[in-house]
């Protein structure tokens, strides 16, 4: 006797259009859309593109930084450190996302852990930003790396309003539905 929750499919999604029959009767099996490796919608989603954009500009930042004259080198290697590990961290949650882990492993509270990591880390890379603005004195790709850094940090504000809004928002209007 199984006492987890069964998940009924049927044919009409508030995503799309209801789906013909014969899918509709090969998705009630267990393999269905769960089956699939990858989410693809996820790729073309809101969250999904920021984290894109997110990590492109942290990696922008880094190489700027990398790839320049160092002015004072406690600045710029938290900078680095901090711009990397927000970089993987980014990537991890992307690629749990992506794979969708996060419906196997359900004991972890994922939309917490990404908040948190989120409010943490874009902390740590606005004080980066600021440091290595104030340490950069003119030179153009330390310039440009603490700029990527202030928009990664942005993009960063907006995931946490994003994640925000879906967790606490969401939660607090179905308990009165």
């Amino acid at each position: 006797m199984s006492h987890g929750a069964r998940v009924i499919r049927t044919g009409v999604s508030s995503g799309g259009p209801a789906a013909p029959p014969a899918a509709a009767a090969s998705s009630s099996s267990s393999a269905g859309s769960d089956g699939e490796l990858m989410d693809g919608a996820y790729f073309r989603s809101c969250a999904g593109m920021l984290k894109v954009a997110q990590m492109i500009s942290l990696l922008i930042g880094f190489i700027s930084v990398n790839n320049s004259q160092w002015t004072d080198y406690s600045a710029y290697s938290y900078f680095q450190i901090v711009t990397m590990c927000d970089f993987v961290m980014i990537l991890f949650f992307y690629i749990i996302h992506i794979f969708r882990i996060y419906r196997k492993l359900t004991c972890v509270s994922w939309p917490l852990a990404e908040f948190l990591h989120y409010l943490i880390g874009t902390i740590l890379l606005l004080i980066a930003s600021i440091v290595a603005a104030s340490k950069s004195y003119n030179w153009n790709g330390l310039v440009a790396g603490a700029t990527f850094g202030f928009l990664a940090t942005i993009l960063c504000v907006l995931s946490i309003w994003s994640s925000y809004k879906v967790s606490c928002i969401t939660q607090s209007t179905s308990k009165y539905h």
